[in-house]
């Protein structure tokens, strides 16, 4: 099954990989970005590009107007000491934007909607690891707020606009386009800063785990999730949801080391202090996405990371 897609976020380092998927799978593409992050060049041969922010009319009457039968909310404010630091802003675009695409999806009669959740903030510190989906969230900071807030805005504004929400709870993703300025994304960062030959800096101990994932099993999800038959809404925000991760747990110290051993390199390793509103340990169970989807992980940690280090190579 295909259809007409608009990716909001398109132009970004995930968005442009899913518009790449999509295009494979025979979807007609509309990236929709404001190119405050992403880039024009991202953007794959054969999708239709709009620049506009999430937030304005001209994103609303796109979406409205545009004939599609899914949108794919990728867009965000992604980094959590942003968060921390200026709420206002991550609300604005983390919530006010979505509820803005989410109105023009109800004017428009689309099918479905897909939005980029977040697993590894909603749950908070959770008990139980790998995290099902069925646990209780407790975010421990405004992004994870926003994220777990934008789940709720889909579930009721599915209801009342008569279309299907699926949310994707991503664990750490990486890959290729990932953006080294971007506290949101370690891994890249760890490699640009090997590649300069400067220290990797530590926030904490570096025993705090993550769960990476690669961006183009991401990307997979996102097709997958579009073309299932039928999403049920069901009694809590946990049906409709799934986790996209891998279920293994690297600590930041053993990414450091992978990273070194990928790009054949050592630098020094320097610690700070560690930041408010970051999780001690996140690793996502993905058996559901696997029964419900058909979809499991299928590019190794130590593949992916070649992948990203090989880019990083060429586009210096």
């Amino acid at each position: 099954m295909s259809g007409s897609v608009c990716i909001s976020g398109g132009a970004g380092f995930i968005g442009s990989h899913i518009a790449e998927a999509y295009l494979a799978a025979g979807w007609s593409v509309t990236c929709l970005d404001d190119l405050s992050r992403g880039k024009r060049e991202q953007v794959p041969a054969g999708a239709k590009f709009v620049q506009a922010d999430i937030r304005s009319r001209e994103a609303l009457e796109l979406i409205a107007d545009g004939g599609f039968d899914v949108v794919n909310h990728q867009a965000a404010q992604i980094d959590v000491r942003v968060s921390v630091e200026d709420p206002a802003t991550d609300a604005s675009i983390n919530l006010v934007g979505f509820a803005n695409l989410l109105a023009g999806a109800a004017r428009g009669r689309v099918r479905r909607v897909v939005l980029a959740s977040s697993g590894g903030v909603v749950y908070g510190d959770p008990a139980v690891l790998p995290t099902p989906e069925p646990t209780t969230t407790l975010p421990i900071s405004p992004y994870g707020v926003s994220k777990l807030a934008s789940e709720h805005y889909l579930r009721v504004m599915g209801e009342l606009g008569n279309f299907e929400g699926v949310a994707l709870r991503y664990s750490n993703v990486y890959g290729p386009r990932q953006d080294p300025k971007s506290e949101a994304g370690v891994v890249s960062i760890f490699v640009s800063r090997v590649l300069a030959g400067q220290p990797i800096t530590i926030f904490g101990d570096g025993e705090q785990t993550r769960d990476y994932v690669f961006v183009k099993d991401v990307a997979r999800a996102s097709v997958l999730a579009s073309e299932k038959s039928s999403v049920s809404r069901g009694d809590s925000l946990d049906v409709p949801a799934y986790n996209i991760a891998t279920g293994s747990e690297t600590t930041v110290n053993q990414l450091a080391r992978h990273v070194m051993a990928a790009m054949g390199s050592e630098v020094a390793i320097e610690y700070a202090p560690a930041r408010p509103g970051e999780l001690v340990r996140s690793c996502l169970d993905v058996s559901k996405a696997d029964r419900e989807l058909g979809w499991q992980p299928k590019v190794p940690f130590s593949d992916g990371l070649q992948q990203l280090a090989n880019w990083f190579r060429e586009t210096a």
